[in-house]
């Protein structure tokens, strides 16, 4: 048969011809060829004008007029088909005589009805189609097609119809309406529902006329509810649960229209036990009032609180509880909207008044378990306007206070307090022109008074809710008088002295803060001067040697100054105050550890960050700060004239590093005008030795870091990184041929490690700020030649090496090689001083990506051909490099290189194992069936390392133990009693967090297997 059609359409034949073939062909039945042609060519070819669409009508006329069902339905179909293909080719005449002859075949056999309907579609699409015809078409539909078939295809017509011939539609009154009811009813596919669910959808919102049949329109949608459907597996049409609901939901709430019959529906299933059809119902209630109004309302309040108030009490689902809530704000906002007649009734206040009624002898029960769920149905309600806010909060806040004062109990004050803010919080949404209109100004004294004795509770929990509370007292406009500022500043100074590990010490300084930005003027009159006297005596203490003065008190002063410099006029205050601090112990007689100097750098970064916000407040902050610290710092690399207590410590590495921090934030954000008049005056104090813009600036020779300079002035290089690194791009560097001159020599310094890597580092990052040209080549150059010299033999290898780092195999490099290997991890991962995009550093995204693509390949390469002694450090750079790569990206490479990180857990180096099990977690996560294949080696090593003698490296292997359990089960159940024993032995380690490893591990290992698991 297939050799016979071949031949048939092979053969040589007119257009017209080959076209009464294929109608004989089709008469006699020779599905096949039929079908061939009619899927392919045959509508191609009428498209492309080979034949007409009457020339097929013409031929095609004995097989519609054909006595035998099956003929005239093969004839439609093939009819059908070329229409789709050919719609906007046809004629307004054409089309009116197509449209005929298809609506008198849905008179014809049911076996027809499927093809005329899909001529009918393509027919719908016609741009030529005359007025009135899509209203003929539908009321045949409407009237003929009483089997329900390919139902799509007429939501599809009727979908073409709305879209083109709207007005026409509207024209059908009601009948439109019934009509589509008529065809919906009894719908069960999923993919013809989401249609349908849109149609109605577009009924109401277009505002077609749905006469009488509103109820028998929400009941053939509403049979839905709720959507009660599993996705069959494969499904090709990709239609899940929750696009159901959306578009059932949509139409369920577009009309006020449905509230009648709609709202006893929602009731009925919120009281069922089904818990998705009560959180459907809740949220189906949710979009409802949206568009309800106290009209649709009235006659439901009293049953939809009911409803709502069991599902918030008695509820064991937090969703349904978030929901109930969710929906009572929605139901208040709604009966908040509606404007009032003066003849009507209040329905807001009456259901306020419901909702206190039932809630508020719960509130004097504050250690019973409805008191939270009674104020949260409270403040759901309060949340939703400004009206309903006044109206409870009027009603509640009496009585809260008056339970406060009843109970005497600290944590019964605590749960009364967090109600109270909860209230507190509510009135913030809402603005009041007339402050004596605010609901709250009536307790403002009660108020206060309770704050400070929550305060001065010796409970932690009572006073962290009192702390918030005030902050949220304080935040509304012209709360507190200046003298309860007084107090509350009092308190807030008191509690940041607390040990650092109280909630309240934390709690107390970020609400300094925060209210330091709404009153200035308090903070600088009464907390400044209190830290400033007691950051003096407790130098003054230290100074005498007074045991009894806490070592953490002038910590906590630093702490204190820098949380609350959230205001142009306190930074001019405090910074101050921190500089002169770190000048006094610079001329102290007594010990000053490095830890002091860098907790007020610290102090000084905190200032830096929060003056970022305000040009103004960043380069006060960066024209007195960065002068005096390098001023410092210069001081301390000089020779000695007198003793200083400071100066070692301020050149040690951590101290610098403190203040290469302070320096790079109090730099990133200077506008390019700013910055180019500091950098002038920088630059020329490293290269030139200029001193005079530094505050006491006679010191006792020239500063010279660059020219033969000591060792402990070449340190200070790592200052002027900090700054020029965190310039702006288009800052111009003056003498920059001879600044980059002097890094590179200094870079490739053998003398002093921390200042070559400094210079490397700023190198780098003038390299990676300057524009693409020729000063760009010849700096590069330079620094390939300087490597290159660097690199032969000599005592400055490394610091050649370093810079060969920080510019972008020496992994078998016997010297080098394991520098080279860490190496690797600083390429990959993210500086935190220069090179970053704070700094204004050109930092390319997808780097880990583009260098994995080039380098990884020759890390495997010369892996293999490595010698054994050096082949560490291959496994070491690659480690590192897998790392710090996106996993996205690794996954798909994983097969090829997962043998060579299982043997990376075989290195000696502790960096090397913890770096690779670190890679190796997510990836038994996000690729089980990969590993797998590896389980018995994974087992092994990890275990092994659960003895290791680094506590980091014990720890990771047991967390990749428990990550191993989420690899197939049956793969892992011959290994279940193995790791089970050996898992034994860490559960003694005496290290803390290696046991509760060990335990969470050897769980998952138990209950492996196990039903549930």
């Amino acid at each position: 048969m297939i050799f016979i059609c071949e031949g048939f359409l092979a053969s040589t034949v007119s257009p017209e011809t080959l076209l009464i073939r294929i109608i004989k062909f089709c008469n006699r039945g020779f599905v096949f060829v039929f079908l061939l042609f009619h899927i392919s060519l045959f509508p191609l070819d009428v498209k492309s004008g080979s034949y007409t669409v009457l020339q097929v009508v013409e031929a095609l006329g004995s097989s519609l007029e054909n006595p035998e069902p099956q003929t005239r339905a093969r004839g439609i179909q093939l009819l059908s088909q070329v229409l789709l293909q050919c719609h906007s080719l046809l004629l307004e005449k054409e089309v009116v005589h197509l449209i005929l002859f298809y609506e008198n075949r849905l008179k014809d056999h049911h076996l027809l009805i499927p093809s005329v309907l899909q001529g009918l579609r393509a027919l719908s699409l016609c741009v030529a189609l005359p007025p009135g015809l899509a209203v003929s078409v539908l009321k045949a539909i409407f009237q003929e097609v009483h089997v329900q078939v390919d139902r799509h295809t007429v939501y599809n017509i009727i979908t073409n119809f709305m879209r083109t011939r709207e007005e026409e539609l509207k024209g059908l009154g009601a009948d439109f309406t019934f009509g589509f009811i008529q065809v919906m009813d009894g719908e069960k596919d999923p993919r013809n529902l989401l249609v349908a669910f849109r149609i109605v959808h577009d009924l109401i919102a277009r505002d077609y006329s749905l006469g009488p049949f509103v109820e028998e329109l929400f009941e053939v949608t509403s049979c839905y509810f709720p959507i009660d459907f599993t996705p069959p597996p494969n499904d090709p049409h990709g239609i899940q649960r929750e696009d159901l609901i959306l578009s059932l939901r949509v139409v369920l709430a577009s009309t006020p229209q449905f509230a009648e019959f709609l709202l006893p529906l929602l009731i009925e299933k919120v009281d069922s036990e089904i818990l998705s059809a009560k959180l459907d119902s809740l949220q189906t209630l949710n979009a409802c009032c949206a568009v309800y109004g106290q009209k649709e309302l009235k006659d439901f309040l009293p049953s939809l609180w009911t409803s709502i108030r069991r599902e918030v009490f008695q509820t064991a689902s937090e969703q349904v509880e978030a929901e109930g809530l969710a929906a009572l704000h929605s139901l208040t906002a709604c009966l908040s909207r509606s404007v009032l007649r003066a003849d009507s009734e209040d329905l807001l206040d009456i259901f306020l008044s419901n909702i206190l009624q039932d809630c508020r002898h719960h509130l004097c029960e504050p250690d019973m378990k409805l008191v939270w769920p009674s104020a949260k149905l409270l403040q759901a309600a309060a949340g939703a306007s400004a009206r309903a806010c006044d109206y409870i909060t009027s009603h509640v806040l009496p009585l809260l206070l008056e339970q406060f004062h009843k109970h005497s109990q600290s944590n019964q004050r605590r749960t009364i307090l967090e109600m109270i803010l909860g209230f507190l919080k509510l009135q913030q949404k809402w603005s009041y022109e007339d402050k004596d209109e605010r609901p709250l100004s009536d307790f403002k004294d009660q108020l206060c008074s309770l704050v400070f004795m929550a305060l001065t509770d010796s409970s932690d929990q009572l006073q962290l809710v009192g702390i918030r509370t005030i902050t949220v007292l304080g935040a509304q406009p012209d709360f507190l008088s200046s003298e309860d500022l007084e107090q509350a500043v009092g308190h807030l100074y008191r509690l940041s002295f607390q040990e650092e590990d109280s909630q309240s010490w934390a709690a107390a300084l970020e609400a300094s803060g925060a209210l330091a930005t709404l009153y200035p003027v308090a903070f600088r009159s009464h907390l400044v001067p209190k830290l400033s006297e007691e950051l003096h005596r407790g130098k003054s203490d230290l100074d005498r040697g007074d045991g009894s003065t806490k070592c953490s008190q002038p910590l906590h002063c630093l702490q204190a100054l820098s949380a609350v410099s959230t205001h142009p006029s306190i930074v001019k205050e405090t910074l101050p105050l921190l500089l002169e601090h770190l000048w006094r112990m610079n001329k102290g007689n007594v010990f000053t550890g490095a830890s002091d100097v860098i907790a007020v750098c610290q102090s000084l970064q905190q200032v830096a960050e929060k003056c970022q916000q305000d040009t103004q407040s960043c380069w006060y902050f960066h024209q007195t700060a960065v002068p005096c610290l390098l001023a410092l710092a210069v001081q301390a690399s000089m020779p000695e004239k007198e003793p200083s207590v400071l100066r070692e410590v301020l050149l040690e590495d951590t101290v610098l590093a403190a203040m290469v921090s302070v320096i790079g934030t109090a730099t990133t954000h200077l506008s390019p005008e700013l910055a180019a008049q500091s950098v002038t005056h920088i630059v020329s104090l490293f290269l030139d030795g200029n001193t005079s813009f530094l505050p006491e600036n006679s010191f006792p020779s020239r500063f010279q870091p660059f020219q033969d300079g000591s060792s402990s002035q070449r340190r200070l290089v790592a200052l002027l990184m900090a700054f020029v690194c965190s310039l702006p791009r288009n800052v111009e560097i003056p003498q920059l041929n001879q600044l980059m001159q002097e890094l590179l020599e200094l870079s490739c310094c053998h003398i002093c490690p921390f200042s070559s890597t400094a210079a490397a580092k700023c190198f780098a990052g003038l390299l990676n700020k300057h524009p693409a040209g020729q000063q760009l080549d010849e700096f590069l150059q330079l620094a390939v030649d300087a490597v290159d010299a660097g690199l032969g033999s000599g005592p400055s290898r490394h610091q050649a090496f370093t810079l060969l780092l920080w510019l972008m195999g020496l992994l078998s490099d016997p010297e080098l090689g394991p520098a080279a290997a860490d190496g690797f991890s600083l390429l990959m991962s993210d500086c935190t001083d220069v090179l970053t995009r704070a700094g204004h550093a050109e930092v390319r995204i997808m780097f880990r990506q583009r260098f994995f693509t080039d380098n990884v390949p020759a890390l495997v390469q010369g892996f293999h051909a490595a010698p054994q002694d050096v082949k560490p450090n291959y496994l070491k750079g690659l480690s590192h490099v897998l790392h710090r790569l996106p996993k996205p990206v690794l996954l798909p490479e994983l097969p090829t290189l997962l043998s060579l990180l299982l043997e990376a857990l075989s290195c000696s180096d502790s960096v090397v194992q913890l770096s690779t099990l670190s890679c190796l977690q997510p990836l038994l996560l996000e690729a089980p069936q990969v590993m797998s294949l590896h389980v018995d080696m994974l087992v092994t090593k990890f275990l092994n390392l659960s003895s290791s003698p680094s506590m980091a490296v014990r720890i990771a292997a047991l967390q990749c133990m428990h990550a191993l359990t989420r690899l197939p089960t049956p793969v892992l159940l011959p290994y279940k009693p193995q790791v089970i024993r050996a898992l034994a032995k860490p559960l003694d380690d005496k290290k803390r967090l290696v046991r509760k490893e060990a335990v969470s591990a050897r769980g998952e290992w138990f209950l492996l297997g196990s039903p549930g698991s």
